[in-house]
């Protein structure tokens, strides 16, 4: 298994200190989820062409990769599907011209269970596949509002009816959410699963309180535990929300901490 975190989690940094703190912290790769002011990730600079062939040579020399762009589209909600349909297709043709192999995409865009409309998410994601194929790029759905249910996911992967397919595993949402563990979880949707999401928090009345990897009761070693039996080669990427919750503790310090806490736990589990 191969670490990274989302840039979800410093939102002020510049790709620069992006950069060197992954290969500071000796991370494999780096999730993309925005980068400063910019969210859509076909618009950061880095990633323009006339830079893109600079910024591949950077990682490459770091030995760092980017497992995923992390899109915002959601298939799942009327109002939002032709435009999320568009950008997702935006993100793939960014993903094939990086050589990256991901892209995630949800069904309705909150965490926690909402309702989305299955039949619609299906339908556009399926397409999404098709239309990814030839590029070399799998769209992965994530296990985030209805889908947050593994069991729910694996019918709708199903009813979707493409091999071209794949699940993002957010633990977080599958176990605080979802209220699964991971023997279950794996046992819904191990087949699928190309990009795993942690992050750690507890119960403070009816919302969570984020917490750094091992103070909060998300079953985290479990988890590597599964997936290690699943024989899962991917990335592990954490997940810190600190652009939607900016008192959060600090990038800095909570990277390093996962780093060291996961090294521990995958030298225990392999």
């Amino acid at each position: 298994m191969k670490l990274s975190f989302s840039t979800l989690g410093c939102p002020r940094w510049s790709w620069k200190e992006v950069l060197s703190t992954a290969k500071d912290l000796a991370f494999d790769g780096i999730e993309i989820r925005g980068l400063g002011d910019e969210m859509y990730a076909p618009k950061i600079a880095e990633f323009q062409p006339e830079n893109l062939m600079q910024t591949k040579a950077d990682l490459a020399e770091m030995k760092l990769s980017i497992p995923i762009l992390t899109s915002g589209a959601i298939l799942g909600e009327k109002d939002k599907a032709q435009a999320s349909f568009v950008e997702a297709c935006a993100y793939i043709d960014l993903a094939s011209a990086m050589g990256v192999p991901y892209v995630r995409v949800m069904s309705t865009g909150q965490p926690h269970i909402t309702v989305g409309d299955l039949r619609l998410t299906a339908g556009l994601y399926s397409q999404l596949c098709e239309y990814a194929e030839p590029l070399g790029v799998v769209p992965l759905l994530e296990t985030n509002g209805d889908l947050a249910c593994s069991a729910a996911m694996r019918s709708l992967i199903r009813r979707a009816g493409t091999k071209n397919c794949g699940v993002l595993w957010d633990v977080h949402h599958t176990a605080r959410f979802g209220g699964e563990s991971p023997v279950e979880t794996i046992a819904n949707i191990g087949n699928f699963i190309k990009h795993v999401h942690v992050k750690d928090s507890v119960m403070k009345g009816t919302q969570p309180e984020y917490r750094m990897m091992g103070y909060g009761d998300i079953p985290i070693a479990d988890t590597l535990i599964m997936l290690k039996a699943l024989r899962y080669e991917g990335f592990v990427s954490l997940e810190w929300v600190k652009r939607w919750n900016p008192d959060l503790q600090e990038p800095g310090i909570v990277f390093a901490h996962y780093k060291s806490y996961m090294d521990t736990l995958l030298n225990a589990a392999l």
